[in-house]
């Protein structure tokens, strides 16, 4: 089984292939893709996937829009932190839309059912009118939505428990302005300036935080929308991002994800 994965988060996509490697021994990742454009075009000159397993986030948008730009017969396994596209995603050919951390289990619950999945043409399907649904397709795109169901609408991470001293104080996810990883250890940032050191690697809390309050800006930053002050130009067209309280060093974010970022400050 050939398989192109999706992800602009190195340390995801390298765990992601060991899961796979433990799940799928056989599968075979042919290349690993961080952009909407990179992955249109690899499309365009490559052999069909037999499954992509794709994030929701790439560095320059939406990876929906691969769907929505080009006809992609693959079926898809969505791997994600944001809940929040899950309609969108079963328009597309998906399996599953698993929210990360991706845990074993469940990829191989997701692989399983691919493994029942009908077997793509899509010279068939490209003579079809785009309007021609049948009621087998719609119940199966129903039923794949209530699979999702269970997972979907899980509260998001409302508080944490800090160390101070020798006492233990919730304090509320809301009074986080961001999170810093640095060789290993993960420093909340709050509002006020104190900093904590949490159990949670960025992928965790990406799965754990509101997105649309929280945004991983970098490989190293995660910050609440309330943290940020102001974006400014910077060199080969990346942003600097001044936040508040102000980090000891600059915070950067690349070309290719200055746009999510503009989208996520404006509210879209």
């Amino acid at each position: 089984m050939n398989i192109l994965l999706l992800e602009d988060e190195y340390p995801a996509a390298e765990r992601l292939q060991r899961l796979l490697a433990q799940a799928s021994p056989e599968a075979q990742v042919v290349a690993v893709l961080d952009t909407v454009s990179s992955t249109l075009t690899w499309l365009a000159n490559n052999p069909t996937p037999d499954l992509i397993l794709s994030d929701i986030q790439l560095a320059d948008g939406l990876s929906l829009e691969v769907w929505e730009q080009a006809v992609v017969p693959s079926p898809v396994i969505f791997t994600t932190a944001y809940d929040a596209y899950a309609i969108r995603a079963f328009q597309a050919n998906s399996v599953a839309y698993l929210l990360k951390p991706v845990k074993l289990a469940e990829l191989q619950a997701a692989l399983a059912k691919l493994r029942q999945w009908p077997v793509a043409r899509p010279e068939a399907a490209s003579s079809l009118p785009e309007t021609t649904h049948t009621a087998t397709d719609s119940s199966m795109n129903l039923e794949r939505l209530l699979d999702a169901l269970p997972r979907l609408g899980k509260p998001h991470k409302s508080r944490f428990l800090v160390r101070q001293g020798e006492q233990l104080l919730p304090l509320p996810a809301a009074e986080a302005a961001w999170f810093q990883s640095r060789n290993g250890v993960t420093t909340l940032v709050a509002a006020d300036g104190r900093r904590f050191v949490v159990d949670y690697t960025l992928e965790q809390l990406e799965a754990l935080l509101d997105p649309a309050l929280f945004l991983r800006l970098n490989r190293q930053v995660i910050a609440q929308i309330s943290a940020v002050r102001r974006l400014q130009p910077y060199f080969s067209g990346k942003m600097a991002v001044d936040l508040h309280p102000a980090a000891s060093e600059e915070v950067l974010v690349s070309r290719e994800k200055t746009g999510a970022v503009k989208a996520w400050l404006e509210g879209n």
